[in-house]
């Protein structure tokens, strides 16, 4: 493979990765977090950036030297762990696939004023047609690093106008006011947890750049996704912000785009729109390949019609939308649930870490495994308690 072929690959699973993490929930989230917490918001994305980077190259190295998808891995660790593994990422990325379409919706609502159903459709139909095309892998990489950068460029404009207290941000990113263990976990789990740490793991699997003597340039892509991730994290928390220090109230039906509008009015508003699009269509295409890729290797059928599936993949979710709306209740129960798909994914990855039948003669760095058992314990934690608490209120 040509070094520029390979660095245009590794560029687009980084960023697969990424805008699969920016999704309509990543958006409103860190508008809501910023509207509680203040400049403590800082904080919690300094210890989620921590968090999500020791959990990514865990998993990133281990599938590159493995040169096995997760869920194969899975099963070699515990009979049977792999099916659950993948049933469960199957479940979260459907389920949050709806939500993405209906971000998709309300972007193209907000820019052309179509209704959400049409908007909806057409983002559907979008998707749809980058699997249709047979280099659909090039497509890919192509459209979230163009999206990508688009969202970071306009977010960046809102900073500007919003004109956020950069010193007492700085402060409290260290020294925080107050602190929100559910919002690290919220962060954490909506930055890596379910899906989303695999999509660019996988694209690597899928492209063939596996194996010791490219974890150089694994490492590069994991630590890259969670760079362009928490920047896109840090601007819009900046840009709201700034709106909050102004003494602006957010508008709590739809938290990110008050924070476009009270930053630049009507132009802010459209700029939203945008943004909201590119991270919702490009989480739709994140989740839909990602959580195929959890079930295609168990049968050749599968492997052989993967772009079919994940095309009826989309099209469900559409359907989903269009007949019931955005169920808000299972939503948020199964966002709970990604939560808790981290800690089980990234420990059969650190057991896999030590079976010679998986990884043959690599070994894997101790302070890696000690701080990736550690995120499992951390992660647990949390997420069992927000389980709790989900059901108690369902």
């Amino acid at each position: 493979m040509k070094q520029k072929s390979k660095r245009s690959i590794l560029l687009g699973a980084a960023f697969l990765m990424a805008t699969s993490a920016i999704g309509p929930g990543f958006l409103t989230q860190t508008a809501v977090f910023t509207n509680q917490l203040g400049a403590s918001f800082g904080f919690v994305i300094l210890v989620s950036v921590i968090l999500d980077i020791i959990a990514q190259l865990n998993i990133w190295r281990i599938i590159a030297v493995a040169d096995q998808p997760a869920q194969e891995i899975a099963n070699q660790v515990f009979p049977g762990l792999g099916y659950l593994l993948s049933f469960l990422v199957f479940l979260g990325g459907l389920a949050f696939n709806i939500g993405n379409i209906a971000g998709a919706g309300l972007g193209l609502n907000v820019l052309f004023g179509i209704s959400i159903t049409q908007g909806c459709l057409m983002s559907a139909l979008i998707a749809v047609a980058i699997f249709v095309y047979k280099e659909a892998s090039f497509v890919l990489d192509w459209v979230t690093k163009i999206l990508g950068f688009i969202m970071i460029l306009l977010t960046c404009y809102i900073v500007y106008k919003s004109k956020p207290p950069f010193g007492e941000a700085a402060i409290q990113t260290f020294v925080p006011q107050k602190l929100s263990f559910a919002a690290i976990l919220t962060i954490v789990g909506g930055t890596v947890g379910g899906y989303i740490t695999f999509a660019g793991a996988h694209r690597l699997l899928e492209a063939g750049i596996t194996g010791e003597n490219n974890l150089k340039q694994v490492n590069q892509g994991a630590t890259t996704a969670i760079g362009v991730a928490s920047l896109m994290r840090v601007l819009l928390f900046l840009a709201a912000l700034g709106v909050v220090y102004a003494g602006a109230q957010l508008d709590p039906a739809n938290p990110p785009a008050s924070v476009f509008k009270l930053a630049s009015g009507e132009i802010g508003y459209k700029l939203f729109g945008l943004v909201m699009w590119s991270a919702a269509i490009t989480s739709v295409i994140g989740s839909a390949y990602t959580s195929v890729s959890f079930v295609k290797s168990f049968h050749p059928w599968l492997l052989k019609n993967q772009r079919q599936i994940i095309i009826v993949f989309i099209l469900i979710s559409t359907a989903v939308f269009l007949l019931i709306g955005k169920p808000i209740k299972t939503l948020v129960f199964v966002g709970a649930l990604n939560g808790l798909i981290l800690p089980v994914s990234l420990g059969v990855m650190l057991l896999a870490a030590y079976r010679t039948a998986i990884v043959k003669s690599y070994k894997h760095p101790i302070w890696l495994t000690i701080s990736g058992v550690l995120v499992v314990i951390f992660m647990t934690g949390l997420g069992a308690e927000a389980i709790i608490q989900l059901i108690q209120n369902f």
